[in-house]
């Protein structure tokens, strides 16, 4: 366990907007970051990081934390995991308190599997430079066929497995790691004839796979034998902490030149990625010999909305890799495509060729996509009408999966030009594959913006400055206005009349006496303990002072953190115009909108919490109960019938 003054330092430290950013392209808005939610799929960007705060909140998904729990919820890791990632990086030393035993049994195996693979990656690189085998074979087949210098083979970490077939499992074992998570990473195999392990990468060169924040979580082997019956590539299997269609090859080490030249290049292969990038063209990235999928597009999608595809110049593979390009299409990306005189890859290019000279070919020779596809496509159907109709049905479908309806446009345009076929005939195509590969979205959305420019055009109603509950709110709905209260505006005062009396009131002072004169308390674990915080932090600095609202965005719960910065944010999505303003329609001051608000909703929650009661004693009522028994159930409902009588009164009167 970590110590409390260890976490406070590690939050002081802990720069939300460096955090995330190196998740996502953040751009500024205003005093604050805006960028599409790595959460949930979206076009228009609603994930908010507000710097000043230490928080980040997507209105789109609900998601929202601070830096930490960011990590936790991006890396699919535990808390202190979280705390221990922001400290690496911040230089800051970590000093736990010992685990039980129970602490123990619970740690994680993904932190065991990640241990492992970083240990084994350094076993692959120090084998590659320091044993024999590895330099004859290994570090010759890098250096010598490949091309790669010394400080491109150790920044990429690659190395060498002994040729040896259990010799890489035996020292794993000796150094203390487990079989069951040498199995588990795919490190080694398991014979079913005695259980013994043999190494699954023997005798390969080694691709340390890293994921987005450096961790490595596979392994890639290439055999350098020549034997056909051999396969030349062998990859990590899935795992708790690697998924293939989840990982980019190279983004790790691309994706701030990525964010700098806001594009990013698609290669084949690891030794493209890598020579690419000893070349100087560091925006590289692959997806490591498999089909490219959804998962791998949104990844990049956080970095830009701009790939360049290069193809090899032997174009067999090609018309497979198409549908890669639909695929980014619909995600609402831009694709362009560079193809490489024959015979070069771009491993074998980028050898022979200057970074500038790289670039500049890029540049002229870059094609959109829809130019390309008709290119390559029209050359098997020259002459033939039928696959002539084939082929634009074809493009048809890759127009039709763009979300733009302007971008859409333009591409059957340029379609209609090129196929030589009448516009009006593709946009009935494009609009038929629409209609029955995602509903009529277009009418849906024509609909709505009908609807939307009927309501502007309509007399506007009175602004709410903040949406209240009623009676009938449920018991969460409730907790959760009451806490909205304390954390926005605990420390602020209002007027209450009573009578002909003006009463000054503190919000926090009216909530807490309330409710701690009936002894209520709240049902959710969560907003309990915020209260309980508050009422802490109340207690000591004093009523009408403010409670810092660090102590609820970096609390060493996650589950306060969370709720914290959901509610602390609910509102900040929408501003209210200075044209209301202008307009003369009023708007409820602080001090006004409290005079109401807090009152209402402790009584609101006090009238449920009656309803309750009342519900659990009639209910006991049904059982055959003594005559004493039911007599004092009998006056315990009369009493709480009068109190829910003079609550709902006082709920009736207008709260001035």
């Amino acid at each position: 366990m970590i110590d409390r003054e260890t976490v406070d330092r590690i939050y002081a430290a802990a720069n939300i907007v460096d955090i995330i950013g190196d998740y996502v392209t953040l751009k500024r808005k205003g005093v604050n970051y805006q960028a599409c939610c790595p959460f949930h799929n979206e076009k228009t960007p609603s994930f908010v990081v507000s710097p000043s705060k230490g928080v980040y909140k997507c209105f789109g998904c609900g998601k929202g934390g601070n830096a930490v729990t960011f990590l936790m919820e991006h890396e699919n890791i535990t808390y202190p995991e979280a705390l221990k990632m922001v400290a690496k990086r911040y230089g800051i030393e970590v000093k736990e308190k010992e685990m039980t035993e129970e602490e123990v049994r619970r740690n994680d195996d993904r932190e065991s599997m990640f241990a492992l693979n970083g240990w084994a990656a350094e076993y692959f690189a120090n084998y590659l430079h320091r044993e024999t085998e590895g330099q004859s074979v290994g570090l010759a087949y890098f250096r010598q066929k490949r091309g790669m210098t010394d400080a491109t083979i150790r920044k990429f970490g690659l190395g060498f497995c002994p040729a040896k077939g259990d010799r890489m499992s035996k020292d794993a074992l000796a150094a203390g790691y487990k079989q069951e998570f040498l199995v588990s990473t795919g490190l080694s195999l398991q014979r079913e004839s005695d259980g013994s392990l043999y190494d699954r990468f023997r005798d390969r060169v080694i691709f340390p796979v890293h994921n987005i924040s450096g961790r490595i979580v596979a392994f890639g082997g290439r055999t350098l034998r020549t034997d056909k019956q051999v396969a030349k590539y062998q990859n990590s299997p899935e795992s708790e902490i690697y998924s293939k269609k989840r990982e980019l090859y190279g983004l790790y080490f691309a994706k701030k030149a990525i964010q700098q030249q806001d594009f990013a290049i698609m290669v084949e292969g690891y030794t493209d990625v890598i020579s690419m990038h000893q070349a100087g063209v560091e925006n590289v990235v692959s997806s490591s010999g498999t089909s490219l999928t959804t998962e791998q597009i949104r990844l990049l999608n956080r970095f830009t909305k701009n790939i360049t595809v290069i193809y090899d110049g032997d174009s067999a593979g090609i018309h497979a890799s198409l549908r890669g390009i639909d695929m980014i299409l619909k995600e609402g990306m831009n694709v362009r495509v560079v193809l490489l005189p024959e015979p070069e890859d771009p491993d074998s290019f980028a050898r022979s060729h200057t970074a500038s000279e790289l670039q500049e070919y890029i540049r002229a020779n870059e094609q959109d996509f829809l130019e390309f596809k008709a290119k390559l496509l029209l050359q098997d159907a020259e002459g033939d009408p039928i696959r002539k109709a084939a082929l634009i049905a074809d493009m048809v479908q890759s127009v039709s999966v763009i979300p733009d309806p302007i971008q859409r446009s333009v591409y059957i345009k340029e379609c209609a030009r090129i196929m030589d076929i009448d516009e009006q005939i593709l946009i009935s195509e494009v609009a038929r594959k629409r209609m029955t590969t995602s509903g009529d979205r277009e009418t849906d959305d024509f609909l709505r913006r009908q609807t939307t420019l009927r309501q502007r055009e309509a007399p506007q109603p009175e602004v709410e400055f903040v949406k209240q509950v009623e009676a009938g709110s449920s018991f969460e709905a409730l907790e959760r206005e009451i806490v909205k209260y304390l954390l926005k505006y605990g420390h602020c005062s209002f007027d209450f009349k009573e009578g002909r009396t003006m009463v000054a009131c503190n919000v926090a002072e009216v909530i807490f006496a309330e409710l701690s004169d009936d002894n209520i308390e709240f049902r959710n674990p969560v907003y309990a303990k915020i209260m309980n915080v508050y009422r802490e932090q109340w207690t000591q600095l004093g009523t009408g002072v403010e409670v810092p609202a660090h102590v609820f965005l970096n609390h060493i719960d996650p589950e306060v953190c969370n709720m914290s910065v959901d509610i602390l944010t609910a509102d900040d999505n929408y501003v209210l115009s200075e044209l209301w303003r202008r307009k003369e329609i009023h708007l409820e001051t602080d001090a006004e909108m409290l005079a109401v608000g807090v009152p209402k909703a402790v009584t609101l929650y006090k009238s449920k919490v009656v309803e309750a009661l009342i519900k659990e004693l009639q209910a006991k009522l049904d059982d055959e109960l003594p005559d004493d028994e039911q007599k004092d159930i009998m006056q315990r409902l009369a009493a709480y019938n009068q109190v829910k009588k003079t609550i709902a009164n006082k709920i009736g009167r207008p709260i001035l």
